[in-house]
């Protein structure tokens, strides 16, 4: 009885010893004969059996009892026991083995593994996030947790690529535009030279689109391959990160400017009926109702479409694949989750919005502070534009907010990106694989369409 799993038997009945005392001193009988000389010995007369108690089951013959244990009936099996007589216990389940654990005091310790009993071991964790399917808390904490780790890298990449894009900016503002603001508030210009500065203004900003663009192909590039080797927990330098990844740069960016001319297209078929109209019989109320519905209709066909292929960028670096395919295979991981990743990027927006504001806000109120500049000259409509200190202020908090975004924006959309495969593909066998946590098993599912990201 003292096999059975879970409970250990009770111990020996203090009150019990002295019934036991007491019945063997009444068992003597008092008048026994003394044999006489050369007699054999009689045989001792048996002690006759005990009454039932009330409610007690009968006592076979044969049962025999340890010392110290109390009779049957004066104690009850602990609860999840079998009951005497019935049919024996099952085997232990998973997780425990044949013996009880050294030390644990008999089948009564704690459980071979896991937190609680019969739960799962926790997953493997090589690199910032754990191999099974993400949380969206785990997500965030991944992307920050690969700048954490990996700052020397992350924030060189951000770094470099925020300072490109604030020179361009402060050459178009400092230079362009105030040349532009002093011609046009000359009351004696020409139309020539209004249509000249208007033109500069156009070149300038065409400079800094193109060099934001360009800077931010190279860091989702060189980010999307970092974030990669930083969740098998492999160490990457910004060197290795552009050998891996200069070679689908150009197809990241005609993947970019699809997608940028995808959503002029969406937004002019929302505002060509309405135009139409208006052309027809004049811009009225109702041509004019109907271009502000065909614009509400196409803002939300391009949000949807922004989701859907929001997964594009990683599957075309990660997987080494084209646009057309890239597009294909983000359209097919975020089927059926479009909300969870809206959620998910939308979330990181503001996170990284947020992050934004607190360095770029303390730096415009010290540019304030130090020039003594106005809301006007801000935005642009006194008659001089803001001084170059005001810039060189303002600018150094745009670049320390771009070198803290930018991690977190690509991280969080390459983590996605990994989750979702993880959730569709059993990605995480590969991965735990690549990273030497796990070895091959019978009955492991095939191979994911793809690479493994980071091998």
């Amino acid at each position: 009885m003292s096999d059975t799993p879970g409970w250990t038997p009770p111990g020996p009945d203090p009150s019990s010893e002295g019934r036991k005392t007491g019945a063997a001193g009444a068992a003597e009988p008092t008048g026994t004969p003394t044999p006489e000389p050369g007699a054999a010995p009689a045989a001792p007369a048996e002690s006759p059996e005990p009454a039932a108690q009330p409610g007690e089951a009968p006592r076979s013959p044969d049962a025999k009892w340890a010392e110290g244990q109390p009779p049957p009936g004066q104690w009850s099996a602990p609860t999840g026991a079998p009951a005497p007589g019935g049919p024996p216990p099952p085997p232990p389940g998973a997780g425990w083995g044949g013996q009880p654990p050294a030390g644990s005091g008999g089948w009564g310790g704690p459980p071979a593994w896991g937190n609680g009993w019969g739960g799962p071991p926790p997953a493997a964790k090589p690199g910032v996030i754990p191999l099974r399917p993400l949380g969206v808390g785990e997500i965030l904490d991944g992307a920050i947790s690969t700048m954490r780790a990996y700052w020397r890298t992350v924030l060189g990449i951000s770094l470099t690529v925020s300072v490109l894009i604030e020179l361009s900016a402060l050459l178009l503002q400092g230079v362009i535009l105030k040349d532009t603001t002093s011609t046009l508030s000359d009351p004696g210009v020409s139309p020539e030279e209004a249509l000249r500065s208007l033109g500069s203004v156009a070149a300038g900003a065409g400079l800094v689109g193109v060099v934001s663009l360009i800077g931010t192909i190279v860091a989702t590039a060189l980010l999307t391959t970092v974030t990669s080797r930083a969740v098998l927990g492999k160490p990457v330098g910004i060197g290795e990160a552009w050998r891996e990844s200069r070679s689908q740069l150009l197809k990241l960016l005609g993947l970019l400017m699809l997608l940028g001319l995808i959503t002029v297209v969406v937004l002019a078929a929302g505002l060509l009926p309405g135009l139409v109209l208006g052309a027809v019989s004049g811009f009225n109320a109702p041509s004019v109702v109907l271009m502000v519905l065909g614009v509400l209709a196409a803002v939300v066909v391009v949000i949807w479409l922004t989701v859907r292929f929001s997964l594009a960028s990683p599957a075309l670096m990660l997987e080494r694949q084209g646009v057309w395919k890239s597009l294909s295979r983000s359209a097919k991981l975020v089927q059926g989750s479009w909300w969870r990743v809206l959620g998910v990027q939308f979330l990181a927006g503001i996170i990284a919005n947020v992050v934004s504001w607190m360095t770029v806000i303390p730096f415009t109120i010290i540019a304030f502070a130090v020039n003594g500049e106005n809301m006007d000259s801000l935005l642009g409509t006194a008659d001089q534009p803001p001084g170059w200190s005001f810039l060189l202020i303002t600018g150094i908090g745009s670049v320390i907010g771009g070198t803290l975004t930018l991690p977190i924006k690509a991280g969080v959309t390459v983590l996605l990106y990994i989750d979702q495969r993880i959730r569709r593909e059993a990605l995480d066998l590969e991965l735990a694989r690549a990273a030497g946590v796990q070895a091959d098993t019978p009955g492991t599912p095939g191979t994911p369409p793809g690479p493994v990201p980071g091998s």
